[in-house]
């Protein structure tokens, strides 16, 4: 991966932070290097790279971005927030916080592809903690948030969040057995009793 020798470029998004048009061609930019992050995931990634995948040049990225590394920190995030928006609408078809646990699951391993990138993210994070922690970081942030909003309003916040770290936690094991297996046979039942756990927390003050 290239982020290293091209990530000093100078800062260029504040300039069109105004305009509804650099705004709109910023967010066409990003989209294509998202789009390049899932098919071809990260390896050998630079701003080169991702201008040909954008249809630009590397100039043009660096008058949006801050160099190679925000670039690709923002792509990443793009692409977990389309996880998430699809996790979530899956969990509002449910009432509970169990089902929508259960509701949720498929939906984060289909997409195989997107999921692929957001592992080699978490994988560069821990081989590289000093220059990628934020991109593992960024990613408990994004999930946190809209975890917490599954559990029942009346909890307390403190609740809600022990058991929104319960849920992050479980499932980031589970993507990564999905990973590395490509099978359910340890993940359903292990599903099933969190399924359970939760279920039990729901119950506890009944």
């Amino acid at each position: 991966m290239e982020a290293s020798r091209e990530s000093h470029g100078t800062p260029g998004y504040p300039r069109s932070v105004r305009s509804p048009r650099g705004e709109a061609r910023r967010a066409e930019l990003l989209a294509a290097v998202a789009g390049d992050l899932k098919v071809n995931g990260l390896a050998d990634f630079s701003l080169r790279r991702a201008a040909r995948a954008a249809g630009t040049t590397h100039k043009v990225l660096l008058y949006h971005f801050d160099g190679a590394e925000d670039l690709l920190g923002q792509a990443i995030a793009s692409l977990r927030e389309g996880r998430i928006a699809n996790a979530m609408s899956a969990a509002a078809a449910h009432d509970t916080l169990s089902e929508r646990v259960r509701a949720i699951w498929p939906v984060l391993m289909e997409d195989a592809t997107g999921l692929r990138v957001i592992d080699q993210a978490i994988g560069l994070a821990m081989y590289d903690p000093q220059r990628y922690a934020h991109l593992a970081n960024d990613a408990s942030a994004l999930y946190r948030g809209p975890l917490i909003s599954l559990c029942p309003s009346e909890w307390s916040e403190q609740r809600r969040e022990e058991v929104a770290e319960l849920i992050l936690a479980t499932m980031r094991g589970f993507l990564m057995e999905w990973q590395t297996s490509r099978s359910a046979v340890r993940i359903d039942p292990a599903l099933s009793a969190l399924v359970r756990a939760l279920e039990r927390e729901e119950t506890a003050d009944a």
